[in-house]
């Protein structure tokens, strides 16, 4: 399993400028990451492994808004439904980290990534760190860049 060491590591291997927070507390949702380092829920990123037919995918979002996965099937062209989340398992296979903890890139694989552009929006962001008791600070431009994403509105149903 991958951990925010690995991350550190690949973030001094890349030289990508951000920082790896340890916290004294854990962080299992948006609101007690955004407490714990003082920031607001729309600075916390969240990334979420999901699975189409052919490969697995990462969606990179920040806040509490769901994930409408009728904007990720349209973009793919794929239906709806065969956008699925991935289990705790797959996501300890496929990207190394637990979920949680998951880090916007640094996986055991490249995956394909999509980034809300309301991360961009942001000036600083606080993603997963690579456990739960750590978060990455980042620019979100680093973000789009490290992780060679597309931008796509991951909020909106596409069919309104």
């Amino acid at each position: 399993m991958l951990n925010s060491a690995h991350l550190q590591s690949y973030l001094d291997e890349h030289e990508i400028p951000g920082e790896i927070v340890h916290l004294e507390v854990p962080t299992p949702t948006v609101e007690s990451a955004a407490q714990a380092v003082n920031a607001q829920v729309e600075q916390i990123v969240k990334s979420i492994l999901f699975l189409l037919p052919e490969k697995p995918v990462l969606a990179v979002t920040c806040g509490t808004r769901p994930i409408e996965r009728r904007s990720m099937a349209a973009h793919f062209e794929v239906g709806r439904k065969r956008v699925k989340l991935a289990d705790a398992e797959t996501v300890l296979d496929v990207a190394g980290f637990e979920v949680g903890a998951m880090p916007p890139f640094g996986h055991r694989q490249a995956l394909d990534t999509l980034l809300d552009p309301q991360v961009l929006a942001q000036e600083e962001v606080f993603a997963g760190g690579g456990e739960g008791h750590a978060l990455l600070r980042i620019d979100p431009q680093h973000i789009l860049q490290v992780s060679q994403a597309t931008v796509l509105d991951l909020h909106t149903n596409p069919n309104n």
